[in-house]
């Protein structure tokens, strides 16, 4: 009899899309949620089910949390079904972008009354919230863990049943005011609009997307158990799938080792020797950048399921991640015109986004604290997730130390559910992974 185990991964995942639109059609609930890891597929759920729940003839709202996750879902829909009228709602000033205009049957409105005609209208969660008339039979929330449930309560007016997608082990919705005034409320506007939701209605479905079609074999067990120690997932490849190949030949230095080891084996430590740094550390920064500048020097090719002969790991298909906006500016100074074509962002902003090879600063990179910010796991589950085949990460050496000493302190909270992993756990996962592919500099 065959096991769950030795069940491939396409059909497991097609079992689980299958259940979710099972219970949108019943009209059971007036919500179903969708729990996703790192490339699950989650656009490819929001626009399948929403050219099915298009086909009934009912209108339908989708809800997004930014204007590039709202063109993205456009695109990916205007391609699948290019039969399906689509609305794009939008601020007076927004300029179409390229992936928006290249779709004839795509309408661009700032009222909603103007996208009467559209099967489908889509805008952001602040868009929606200026909208003060007209109910949808339907909805889809987009990215539901990052939207604040203030946001859904704006808008929550707006449809009958809705369909909830997202993943729990990146950021959390975060705000720049003291919020501890509403910690315990069922209500907090600074839970997700998913922890909201399921603590006023715990009865409805929970389904979870179980493979990462992004992920590599080499990263999806690392990072399951660092961040989803309770729903876990797997790769949707087997290891012998994808392969990096370096082309160039190499200097022979510590930069060359660590391209060489995550080629290797999809991870590198770059460690840099032990020290207090300032935020914006200069040598941290070079580091990301020269790792990034050699991939390309030595002419990296991925081969994959998408192409077996091999591809250009280009500029555009690598990034380098950081925390903070001012360690983006020091690694884009020290790319300069040669590194014009690689995507140099914070976490916040990488979230959703893939790439095949991922350069990493790391968090606790030289700090002398471990404050809730650089500790809270899903900034580190973002950074560590973005790649479809190997991640290097640079960090000084102390890391291990800094946690020691910093350990969990957070205050329990009365009503407040307790988040798993917490970022000391997550961050000790990884540097235990980390160590036994660790190149110092």
């Amino acid at each position: 009899m065959q096991t769950e185990l030795t069940v491939p991964p396409g059909v497991e995942a097609d079992r689980v899309i299958t259940a979710v639109l099972a219970d949108l059609r019943s009209g059971d609930h007036r919500g179903v949620v969708v729990d996703s890891p790192p490339g699950a597929g989650k656009s490819t759920l929001v626009v399948r089910a929403a050219v099915e729940l298009a086909g009934t003839g009912e209108p339908l709202m989708v809800i997004a949390q930014t204007n590039e996750q709202v063109d993205d879902l456009i695109d990916r829909l205007a391609r699948k079904a290019p039969e399906l009228r689509v609305g794009r709602l939008s601020a007076s000033d927004y300029r179409p972008s390229a992936r928006v205009r290249a779709h004839e049957q795509v309408r661009v409105a700032a009222k909603v009354t103007d996208l009467a005609a559209a099967a489908v209208v889509i805008g952001t969660a602040a868009k929606w919230a200026t909208v003060s008339e007209g109910r949808w039979p339907w909805a889809i929330v987009d990215e539901a863990y990052q939207m604040r449930s203030d946001a859904l309560l704006r808008v929550a007016g707006r449809f009958e049943r809705a369909l909830f997608v997202g993943d729990p082990g990146q950021l959390d919705p975060f705000s720049t005011v003291e919020v501890g005034r509403w910690a315990g409320l069922t209500w907090d506007p600074m839970q997700s609009a998913v922890a909201v939701l399921l603590r006023h209605n715990p009865h409805l479905p929970v389904h979870r997307l179980p493979v990462s079609w992004r992920l590599p074999a080499s990263a999806a067990s690392v990072v399951s158990r660092a961040f989803y120690p309770f729903t876990g997932f797997r790769a949707g490849t087997a290891p012998a799938d994808r392969a990096l190949r370096l082309t160039g030949a190499g200097r022979g230095d510590a930069v060359d080792r660590a391209v060489e080891l995550a080629v290797e084996t999809g991870w590198a430590l770059y460690q840099l020797p032990a020290r207090h740094t300032l935020r914006t550390d200069a040598e941290a920064a070079a580091a990301c950048a020269a790792l990034a500048l050699r991939v390309l020097a030595r002419g990296a090719v991925a081969v994959c399921e998408q192409a077996p002969d091999g591809a250009p790991v280009t500029a555009d298909r690598i990034a380098v991640g950081a925390a903070h906006r001012d360690q983006v500016a020091a690694i884009r100074a020290q790319l300069g015109e040669a590194g014009a074509g690689i995507t140099v962002d914070t976490a916040n902003r990488l979230q959703g986004r893939e790439y095949e090879l991922t350069i990493v600063l790391h968090p606790l990179s030289g700090r002398r604290d471990a404050t809730a910010f650089h500790l809270e796991s899903g900034r580190l589950c973002v950074l560590a997730s973005r790649h479809r085949q190997a991640c290097v990460v640079v960090a000084r050496a102390g890391i291990g130390e800094l946690l020691d000493a910093h350990p969990s302190t957070d205050v329990p909270q009365l009503d407040v559910p307790v988040k798993f992993p917490d970022g000391w756990e997550a961050n000790q996962a990884i540097l235990t992974h980390l160590s036994g592919a660790a190149v110092r500099r």
